[in-house]
């Protein structure tokens, strides 16, 4: 978190969880947490995805903004089912972004069903992501 933009995380919280669309889920073993993921619905003219891509038939969008796992319970599984939770009963698609110097957590989403659509600096001091969709 030495970085300006990393630094700027609470912000970034604040702003998604203010979002109507906004859910967040939880995971714990036993009592102590494992993870989370949120995200919220795409508010219609803020989709910024479709410059890369234009799907067919309904396109209501959930976009997924955080995912994290504690490091004991990251290759467990634990991710996908905090995923998985997270988008049940959702849009039509979801959508999200992928450090681009981060090959392996793109190829970890492929695994997912999501494809690269294109790149995405959202912020000027933000890094270069892989955009991904997914249709649900």
């Amino acid at each position: 978190m030495d970085n300006p933009f990393n630094q700027r995380f609470p912000w970034f919280v604040d702003h998604w969880s203010s979002n109507p669309g906004f859910s967040c889920v939880l995971g714990y073993d036993k009592d102590e947490p494992i993870g989370f993921a949120y995200g919220a619905t795409a508010m219609p003219q803020r989709e910024w995805w479709r410059e890369h891509w234009t799907p067919e038939g309904n396109s209501s969008t959930f976009a997924l903004s955080e995912l994290m796992v504690r490091p004991k319970w990251r290759k467990t599984g634990e991710g996908r089912q905090l995923h998985d939770a997270l988008l049940e009963d959702r849009e039509a698609l979801a959508v999200l972004l992928v450090d681009s110097t981060h090959p392996r957590v793109q190829r970890l989403y492929e695994s997912w069903d999501y494809k690269k659509v294109g790149n995405r600096q959202p912020f000027a001091d933000s890094p270069l992501y892989a955009a991904m969709i997914k249709e649900l």
